[in-house]
């Protein structure tokens, strides 16, 4: 007598893993942060969010120059927490004088511009900031990335890169 085959498929390991991979997949698209921003945007939760980014102490040959791209490109690209957010709006570029104090022997403080910038110049500037965000419990989110008062933050552009911290936030226009 001839040995009955048996039509059975038993699922082994590796069947079980393949399941598993697309399962992980696709929980990875569904919950990532280019997704849920399309959603967020898609139903109206971005809002526009103003950032003051303050950029002090920057070694710069001419930092007037630096100012001006920005201010006539008119966007930056902003990398919150080494992650990179996008592209935001430029309102306004404002350099910001490096003053110095000292007392003088009357006792007096006096306050004068820095006499050092004109053979060390830096970049000292404010830069007013326009982009969309989402207003969650914790605050205000930029791409997935939370940022508040204090939160570091790189201005990217193809002329430089540098180093900020977030001093103001503003929701609405």
């Amino acid at each position: 007598m001839a040995a009955q085959q048996s039509n059975r498929r038993s699922i082994g390991l590796v069947d079980i893993g393949a399941a598993l991979a697309v399962v992980l997949a696709a929980v990875g698209v569904i919950w990532s942060p280019k997704l849920s921003g399309a959603v967020a945007k898609a139903t109206g939760a971005l809002k526009p969010i103003t950032v003051t980014v303050d950029v002090r102490g920057i070694p710069a040959a001419d930092p007037a120059a630096l100012i001006a791209a920005a201010k006539q490109k008119g966007s930056l690209n902003i990398v919150i927490r080494n992650q990179p957010h996008g592209s935001v709006t430029v309102k306004d570029v404002t350099p910001l004088p490096r003053r110095i104090s000292t007392i003088t022997p009357a006792g007096r403080v006096i306050t004068v511009d820095d006499p050092n910038q004109r053979v060390f110049s830096t970049l000292d500037a404010r830069f007013l900031l326009q982009g969309q965000g989402q207003i969650t419990k914790e605050g205000v989110e930029f791409g997935g990335q939370g940022i508040k008062v204090g939160t570091p933050i790189e201005l990217d552009d193809n002329q430089f890169r540098v180093s900020g911290t977030v001093t103001s936030l503003k929701v609405g226009s």
